[in-house]
């Protein structure tokens, strides 16, 4: 992972890989599992940022969680979702889904039955304000158009002072200003994402390919950021404090 005048960028090959059961891969941007980076644990309240692949008929079977905010996005395929609260739902492209651990909650995650290809998506983890709280569960389509499209706000997240924004562009068109905030993490979903680390003769131009990731801290930011001949899809976090301990 480079750092660039305040910029990180991350590529999708430096991520760990895991493969925690038959037909499940995993690539994780943080520490996570068996792979433990004390310089890498985590960045702003953002705990796990994982790229999950399950073959057809594989899954992740019952578990439990507490204490997080878990947000899914489905790249490709379709991806079910069961819980011991009552929530069963299948996660398609351009759905959100929200999972609240709070107090305690138990969930299986699995390729959809039938299906005949592998279910690509993104799950991140969020710490949330309080610990304790009720779990609770979202899932809803993600807003139409091209643009910064707000996923999910502070309300939806269990923290205040987190959102979660969609960015979809079509080829070679400029960056809408990105909201201000303490950490912002960009994950590209598709498509390319070109920018230089500094305006000037002391900026360094850069291309992100899928799977690649940002890192803002404070008032860093991309110079001239355009998508790529393809466009580009990217998820956006913001937050305005790290973790809180104790």
């Amino acid at each position: 992972m480079a750092e660039l005048d305040g910029v990180r960028v991350g590529r999708a090959g430096e991520r760990y890989r895991s493969t925690p059961a038959a037909g499940i891969e995993t690539w994780h941007a943080f520490s996570f599992a068996g792979h433990y980076d004390p310089a890498n644990t985590h960045f702003g309240a953002l705990l796990a940022c994982n790229e999950e692949t399950l073959a057809p008929g594989a899954g992740f079977t019952p578990h439990p969680h507490r204490d997080t905010g878990i947000v899914s996005w489905v790249v490709q395929g379709a991806l079910a979702h069961r819980d011991d609260h009552g929530h069963a739902a299948v996660v398609r492209p351009g759905q959100v889904q929200y999972l609240g651990a709070g107090a305690g909650v138990v969930h299986s995650e699995a390729n959809a039955a039938g299906a005949d290809q592998p279910v690509r998506f993104l799950q991140f983890w969020l710490q949330p304000d309080a610990f304790g709280a009720p779990p609770r569960y979202g899932l809803r389509a993600a807003p139409d158009g091209t643009g910064l499209l707000l996923l999910a706000d502070g309300a939806e997240l269990g923290r205040a002072d987190a959102a979660l924004h969609l960015l979809r562009l079509g080829p070679y068109t400029a960056l809408p200003p990105l909201p201000a905030a303490a950490y912002r993490y960009l994950h590209l979903v598709r498509g390319g994402l070109g920018f230089r680390t500094a305006g000037g003769p002391r900026g360094v131009g850069q291309e992100l390919e899928p799977g690649d990731s940002l890192r803002l801290s404070g008032a860093a930011e991309p110079v001239d950021p355009v998508a790529g001949p393809d466009g580009v899809e990217a998820l956006l976090w913001t937050m305005d404090s790290a973790l809180r301990y104790g």
